[in-house]
């Protein structure tokens, strides 16, 4: 056999964190997710870590993963993120490596990726380095061995980048076809043109390096990539298969490696069950013995390159016109509206060049009073970034003191100006250029990122960074210039240790607070408070320490919030006072309060704080959500009984409207709607759900037409079932339990639900392996029990479109 295939996936999304929280706040566009990480993880990462073969009937053969067979890379933000929020996902993609090394002589299939996903051929010489060695330092942390490969964001190349990569015992990369411009056999004289992408992508090459130093490079078939991405090749296993192994000739005279890479994505999210395809596809050609499944790191190492080659600088796979995309307005784009242009790019990139090269210098005179090498020990800190520790911390300054620790105020300021030099570094996420107008989501994200670099700057530099912002101009005329978006969507951001103490003041009055407690990257511990309640009234006051865990600056203050019901709500914080003064406050206008005296309460507060300018706007997104849900909920208690009302009135009047076909009065229509989505959310959230009722409510629904929120209601389902089939993988033989799963899974492939049976699937498959082939022995020994849950287990697994054998 003398072809081998190998498929890489740049598994990436942007840093949505926002910076002075250091956390993904809810974003609506994902619905019925909380963020599109999450979104995309359910649609790509989580389902690659798991995908299915599929028999003749449509049955679940076998669960694989895909991680194991492939190349691979992923951001590291998107690891980290995953890291926390969802450690099943990350521990299969991490273990996937390991397995890979097993699977390919020893070579782990994963890639690392310059960390901040920047084009480092318009980076400076100091920024490409950082970005490298923080995502190589990252790399090693996670997949605990040192990379072989690297994937370049967007593919965008330069040799300096190439060099520094080299430097840090880089084996190889992947480049796009047209990235080529000529090669020769080793130790020739004589180059051959290979522009315009005709390079034999079928083997490696090697690329001399400025300083003599050498990086293999891999060239990906681009028409075959393509096709996968764009042109709906992922339709059929089959033919993506086809489509891979029609770069050559199965005795073709010598080894060919044929290779493919498209974003991860790919696989899943762009494409729905794209990920099936790809594993059918491996499937399919290891079965049938097409050619050996490979990774890069394994075909180097037997196949080392026999030619060299000379690359395009500062070109990339996204972008015809090199990298224009990301500085110029090149021509590549999204779509958009007729007309709009990308000008706004140069002018962007300007300006956080401006800011980069201003910040600079106050960052190398600020911290070498501390830092023995300023530069070196940010090229350090992605240690700190990985684990923010006080004891790692700790080590971190030691290993790059000047002379004695930092302490105190000093020690924060250090650890203030790395973290500058961090969002310096954010702030030239790709994406931000990638899209249509300057006022998309991802500009402003960075455009959010420089902000707080130029909050922690504190030096002035704001004002001269806004006004080189104007101009950038946005299509839209609503939107403006990146000066008007910086103040409407960047300024308002903007946080401090008092808006922290608001935040945590305000959902103190809503929940029971642990001591020491948490909001978000800030630690907070009460040093005292007291909330006092009179009917939908309440006041809380108190004292607390908030600290930030990323810059160790602290602050003692004090806080009072007064609620009157509804959204009627204003806090106060001020610095801690040792004079007696917040102590005579808690006597004073607690007493006012408990006398129904609100007016006085009011004066006391405005006189102790000087001002009260919090309110409910000023809480973080997904806790204002969740208080807003709380403070509306008697409200909407009482519309919902007078929409129930309504409809339990009149009930059978629209019932005979509509086997009349007479449509329903808008009145009627909202109050069906109304009632019948909030108990079936109702229903479906009782545990153990009640299937019969929910049986009726989709029953009544479909004959008043009314239209149900199915988005959100499957969503409900499928968490639901999700937590019934966790119960049933603890508890196996518990009585009832496997019948009630089996009707919630037949309950939820009937309409008009839309569920990803995805995870209860893969429950079940593991029941499969781990449990049944015990209780199938105990059957055919003639047991009772074993023989009915055989059946159960059976019928769950045909709803499941399980095989059993």
């Amino acid at each position: 056999m003398n072809r081998y295939v190998c498929v890489h996936g740049h598994f990436y999304q942007p840093p949505r964190e926002n910076p002075w929280l250091e956390a993904i706040e809810i974003q609506d566009s994902a619905y019925p997710y909380h963020d599109w990480n999450e979104r995309v993880t359910a649609e790509c990462y989580a389902p690659n870590a798991a995908s299915r073969i599929i028999d003749r009937e449509g049955r679940i053969e076998r669960i694989v993963n895909n991680y194991s067979r492939i190349s691979y890379d992923f951001g590291p933000t998107l690891l980290a993120w995953l890291e926390t929020a969802r450690p099943k996902v990350y521990r299969a993609i991490i273990t996937s490596d390991r397995l890979s090394a097993e699977r390919f002589s020893g070579h782990g299939s994963a890639l690392a990726q310059p960390y901040h996903h920047t084009i480092l051929p318009l980076s400076n010489a100091r920024d490409k380095r950082t970005q490298i060695l923080w995502g190589l330092a990252d790399f090693e942390h996670r997949f605990a061995r040192k990379a072989e490969g690297v994937w370049l964001p967007e593919a965008a190349v330069d040799l300096e980048s190439l060099d520094i990569l080299a430097a840090q015992g880089v084996r190889f990369t992947l480049l796009e076809p047209h990235q080529a411009k000529r090669v020769r056999p080793k130790g020739a004289k004589e180059w051959h043109d290979v522009s315009d992408g005709r390079i034999d992508t079928t083997q490696p090459y090697e690329a001399v390096l400025p300083s003599g130093r050498r990086m293999a490079i891999f060239f990906y078939d681009g028409p075959a990539s393509r096709a996968i991405a764009f042109e709906g090749l992922l339709s059929s296993g089959e033919r993506f298969a086809d489509r891979i192994l029609a770069g050559a000739p199965r005795d073709s005279g010598r080894d060919r490696l044929l290779h493919v890479a498209t974003d991860g994505e790919t696989y899943g999210h762009h494409h729905r069950y794209g990920e099936m395809a790809l594993t059918y596809a491996l499937h399919h050609i290891e079965s049938h013995r097409l050619a050996r499944l490979t990774n890069y790191g394994e075909y180097l190492e037997s196949h080392p390159p026999e030619h060299e080659v000379e690359i395009l600088e500062n070109t990339s796979w996204s972008c015809v016109h090199g990298v224009g995309r990301w500085h110029d307005d090149c021509g590549c784009h999204t779509g958009g509206e007729h007309g709009w242009n990308q000008a706004w790019r140069s002018p962007l990139r300007k300006a956080l060049d401006w800011l980069r090269d201003e910040l600079a210098p106050l960052y190398e005179r600020e911290a070498k009073r501390w830092l023995a090498d300023p530069w070196a020990a940010r090229d350090g800190y992605v240690s700190v970034v990985l684990d923010h520790s006080p004891e790692n911390m700790e080590a971190f300054l030691r290993r790059h003191a000047a002379g004695e620790l930092p302490a105190g105020e000093d020690r924060v300021r250090v650890l203030k100006l790395l973290e500058m030099q961090r969002h310096a570094m954010l702030m030239y996420t790709s994406c931000g250029w990638f899209f249509n107008d300057l006022a998309g989501i991802e500009t402003v994200q960075i455009l959010r990122y420089a902000g707080r670099a130029v909050q922690i700057a504190g030096n002035g530099v704001e004002a001269e960074f806004l006004r080189r912002l104007e101009r950038a101009r946005s299509n839209s005329p609503a939107a403006g210039s990146g000066r008007d978006l910086y103040e409407k969507h960047v300024r308002p951001a903007m946080i401090d240790l008092p808006q922290v103490a608001a935040h945590y003041a305000v959902t103190s009055l809503f929940r029971d607070s642990p001591n020491p407690d948490r909001v978000y990257c800030y630690s907070v511990e009460r040093e005292s408070g007291r909330v006092f309640r009179a009917g939908r009234s309440r006041l809380a006051l108190g004292k607390v320490r908030i600290t930030s865990d990323l810059t160790g600056k602290s602050a003692r203050l004090s806080f009072g919030v007064v609620h009157f019901g509804d959204h009627n709500l204003s806090a106060g914080v001020r610095d801690t006072d040792d004079n007696g003064a917040y102590d005579h406050l808690v006597e004073e206008a607690g007493g006012a309060f408990e006398h129904g005296d609100l007016a006085q309460v009011v004066r006391l507060l405005d006189r102790y704080f000087g001002d009260v300018p919090y309110s409910l706007k000023s809480l973080f997104r997904d806790e204002q959500r969740r208080v807003l849900d709380l403070v509306l909920a008697s409200t909407l208690e009482e519309a919902e009984d007078e929409f129930r009302d309504v409809y339990r009135h009149h009930a059978p009047l629209m019932r005979f409207l509509e086997s009349l076909d007479n449509p329903l009065p808008n009145a009627f229509r909202a109050a069906a709607e109304l009632v019948l989505n909030s108990d079936l959310r109702r229903s479906i959230g009782e545990v153990p759900m009640d299937l019969e009722e929910i049986r009726r409510l989709l029953a009544e629904a479909r004959s008043l037409g009314v239209e149900l929120d199915v988005k959100g209601l499957s969503y409900e389902l499928e968490k639901a079932l999700e937590a019934e089939v966790e119960r049933l993988h603890e508890s196996p033989v518990e009585p009832g339990l496997l019948e009630r799963v089996e009707g919630a899974v037949s309950l939820a492939r009937s309409a008009p639900f839309q569920l990803d049976l995805w995870q209860v699937q893969n429950r079940c498959y593991e029941m499969l392996q781990a449990v049944y082939p015990d209780k199938r022995s105990e059957a055919e020994a003639g047991d009772e029990a074993g023989e009915e849950w055989v059946r159960r287990f059976r019928a769950l697994a045909e709803e499941l479109r399980i095989q059993v054998p």
